[in-house]
Order: C-alpha cells, then sequence, then structure tokens
C-alpha cells in the first residue's frame, strides 16, 4: 500500500516532511485497528456459527392400565335349622296390647339435709308433795253444822306449789257437794307447807291435786 501526499504549495519543505510522517503514522494505526478489531469479531463470529448438537430423547411407551381382577363371589354358608316343637295351647292368646316406651327424666339427687341431734330429753318431773311427815300441815276443821246434819264427802283441790313449797294458788277441782265442807278445806290447804315438784335436781313450780276427806267416825 502506498499514500500519496500531494505538495502544498507556500509550505516549507521540513514542514512538509514532518505532516506527511504524522499522517502516515495516524493512517497506519488507523488500519491496524481496524484489522485487529475485524479479527476479534471474526472470531466471535466463528464461535457463534459453531454447531449445536441436539439429541431428542425417545419418551417410553406408556404401559396401558392391567385390569382388576374379578370381585370374588360372595361365600355362602349354610346353616340347617332345627325345627322348634311348638307347645299345644287350650286356646289362641290374645294380642298383647301396644306398649309405649318412655323413658322418664331421673331426678336431680339432692343431698339429704343434716339434721341437728335430737336434743336430750327432759328429766321426768317429779310431783310436789304435802304428806310428808316434817311438814305438819293441820287437818281442815269440819265444821259443827256439818257433824249435825251428817254432811260428808271428798273435796279435792288443785294446788299450784312454787319452788320453795308455798301455796300459790289453790282452786276447786272437785266439790264434796257440801259449800261449808269446801270452805273449810280450801281455808285450811291455802296455809300448807310442800315438798316442791323437781325436775331433776332442781325444784320447780308446779300444780297438784290434794284430796281432803270429810267423815264421821
Amino acid at each position: 500500500m502506498s499514500l500519496f501526499f500531494p505538495q502544498g504549495r507556500g509550505v516549507p519543505g521540513g514542514m512538509r516532511s514532518a505532516s506527511g510522517i504524522g499522517s502516515a503514522i495516524l493512517v497506519h494505526g488507523i488500519l491496524f485497528a481496524l484489522i485487529a478489531f475485524g479479527a476479534t469479531q471474526g472470531e466471535r463470529l466463528v464461535e457463534a456459527a459453531r454447531p449445536i448438537a441436539v439429541r431428542l430423547l425417545q419418551e417410553a411407551p406408556a404401559t396401558p392400565p392391567q385390569p382388576l381382577p374379578p370381585p370374588a363371589p360372595p361365600k355362602v354358608v349354610q346353616r340347617t335349622v332345627k325345627p322348634v316343637a311348638q307347645p299345644v295351647l287350650a286356646a289362641a292368646p290374645a294380642p298383647a296390647a301396644p306398649s309405649t316406651f318412655v323413658v322418664a327424666e331421673q331426678p336431680v339427687a339432692t343431698p339429704a339435709p343434716v339434721q341437728a341431734p335430737p336434743a336430750p330429753a327432759a328429766p321426768a318431773l317429779v310431783e310436789a308433795r304435802f304428806d310428808a311427815d316434817y311438814l305438819s300441815n293441820p287437818k281442815p276443821p269440819y265444821p259443827a253444822a256439818s257433824r249435825r246434819l251428817g254432811e260428808t264427802g271428798v273435796v279435792h283441790l288443785r294446788v299450784h306449789v312454787s319452788a320453795s313449797g308455798e301455796a300459790i294458788k289453790v282452786q276447786l277441782k272437785k266439790s264434796s257437794g257440801f259449800e261449808r265442807l269446801d270452805n273449810s278445806a280450801l281455808e285450811t290447804v291455802a296455809h300448807w307447807r310442800f315438798v316442791p315438784a323437781r325436775r331433776g335436781d332442781e325444784a320447780v313450780a308446779a300444780w297438784v291435786v290434794v284430796p281432803i276427806v270429810f267423815e264421821l267416825s
């Protein structure tokens, strides 16, 4: 390759030589760069043009589904039923009435109430006494008129005796039939002393019946 540089007019010879050399160097550098670039692109094109090996895999043929075996026939069990002898009835039984089955609700169990222990029994009451010798109670006087008239009888008095043994109240429970005899008994017993009634070891007030006998000997 030859490069031709025309000689310019009016330019000194030394400057023309220097500029010509520089232009030649520049042109050669450009050519070398183009050659190098072309070589690189060529290699890339060669690599891109290499053949690609492709292998097709053959798909295995599908196995047809195997038919299911037919179900086994049901097993038949033969039983020999022994005839049961029917009892001989005199008359045909009446048809049973239809029954109704009802489930009753179960009551809820409630705890039994706790009962308090029974109170101890109170001691028995011992009645008041009026016949003790140490009491020295006087007998009711026999009215003179009743003696003359022969009046006799039994007076029953109901006396409320205090815990200290005094007659708090005296009442006529049953009359003798004669007023004079009844009054004599009431007035006398009202001043008597008594052994008070007792409940256990405690003296208590209580009622007692006092009979007074009027008789002529």
